[in-house]
């Protein structure tokens, strides 16, 4: 079997209202992680959420990110950015450089709090849920008009996507995750 070299700009994408994927590695690749890049547009929140089966693993490329990856005291629903861990640990503001591993079951999130897109390489393991997931999540944000709840809900349920707080984007998830 050889190897796959992916060149800068290349790779499958989609592109939503809300974000923009391009697959590096896939399942399809023969790869059991998925490797993708992702633009992720100002005020954009993934929302804190947990996999228990996956592990990811997160490298911002450009820009800057609010990360977050432990157990916090208390999961409140509405916004993660004020988590706390019983070690003290709270979310992080995260430049070019900075990387985010997430082992199964560990609540996570990012979001971008500024007026820049930021870039990120992001695997995940074990290929393809991730795939597949960001594929109808694609067809539900293009679907046009406002996103239903209800189909993003039923997506998350069929690939491991247990969320905590809610995935905002737009100008008003830019005004209540900024600090």
């Amino acid at each position: 079997m050889d190897g796959l070299i992916v060149p800068p700009g290349q790779g499958r994408k989609l592109i939503t209202k809300a974000q923009e994927v391009t697959f590096k590695v896939t399942g399809a690749d023969g790869s059991s992680a998925s490797c993708f890049e992702v633009i992720v547009p100002p005020g954009f929140d993934v929302g804190a959420h947990t996999h228990a089966r996956s592990e990811e693993f997160f490298y911002v490329l450009e820009g800057e990110l609010d990360i977050l990856a432990f157990e916090p005291v208390d999961r409140t629903q509405e916004r993660w950015q004020d988590w706390e861990s019983a070690h003290g640990d709270r979310a992080v503001r995260a430049g070019a450089g900075s990387c985010m591993f997430v082992p199964p079951g560990c609540p996570h999130g990012f979001t971008n709090p500024t007026d820049r897109p930021a870039r990120m390489l992001f695997t995940s393991s074990p290929a393809p849920d991730h795939e597949l997931y960001f594929d109808e999540l694609c067809e539900i944000f293009s679907a046009g008009g406002t996103v239903d709840p209800g189909a993003v809900q039923r997506l998350r349920d069929r690939y491991d996507v247990n969320q905590i707080t809610p995935l905002r984007y737009g100008p008003a998830a830019f005004s209540t995750s900024g600090r």
